[in-house]
């Protein structure tokens, strides 16, 4: 995979991919014929990095572009509070917000990551495809990776994303509590603590193919 990552200002993920190279760190089984090369996708994952497959997909979330670019820094905060919504236009959830590696205050993923198939990367030796089920009978989806890939494999190290929801409910979990020291964090690093916030990390995944319709 030849992805040429690019940090203006500290604020995007991924500027562009170049030419669609699917290498594989192992022999692949994949058929990557039977999907189209998209501008990046990302997928923002829980799951033990070592694992193969699991549960629990509906709590994984999706942003359909790099919301990099799109992010807030924190020193903007006021008017984003003030307003409710951010220059991109997303509308900011005070009470369940995100943050990337750099401190700037991103929109949120969608959720649930929806049923079906995306080929993922970490941007390094492996790309393969990532089913994700339909959710059974108490709610829960079911995710794989192809050829016997972890989610370590797939990881994008370099994208670091967290979740902040209120510790308690009379918990003032605000991004005026954000340290702006130990900005950037660095890769593979967890995201930082903010008083009176619950912290969820999220691992970040690189969607870079969508199946192909007919």
């Amino acid at each position: 995979m030849n992805i040429h990552h690019h940090v203006p200002s500290g604020s995007r993920w991924l500027l562009s991919v170049g030419s669609l190279l699917l290498t594989v760190g192992h022999a692949s089984s994949a058929d990557f014929s039977k999907f189209r090369r998209i501008e990046p996708q990302f997928i923002a994952a829980l799951g033990d990095p070592a694992a193969n497959s699991g549960n629990r997909a509906q709590l994984w979330g999706f942003w359909n572009q790099d919301p990099g670019p799109r992010a807030c820094k924190l020193d903007h905060y006021p008017q984003l509070k003030a307003t409710g919504e951010a220059p991109a236009q997303w509308k900011f959830d005070a009470s369940d917000w995100w943050l990337e590696e750099h401190g700037f205050i991103m929109e949120k993923p969608t959720f649930p990551l929806a049923a079906g198939k995306y080929l993922v990367t970490g941007d390094r030796n492996v790309t393969t495809v990532l089913t994700v089920h339909a959710k059974d009978k108490d709610g829960s989806q079911r995710w794989e990776l192809a050829d016997g890939a972890t989610l370590y494999d797939v990881t994008h190290f370099g994208c670091r994303s967290a979740r902040y929801t209120p510790a308690k409910a009379d918990s003032a979990c605000s991004p005026a509590n954000v340290s702006t020291k130990g900005f950037p964090v660095n890769p593979g690093d967890a995201m930082p603590g903010v008083k009176g916030c619950h912290k969820q990390d999220y691992t970040v995944l690189i969607v870079v193919g969508l199946p192909v319709t007919r």
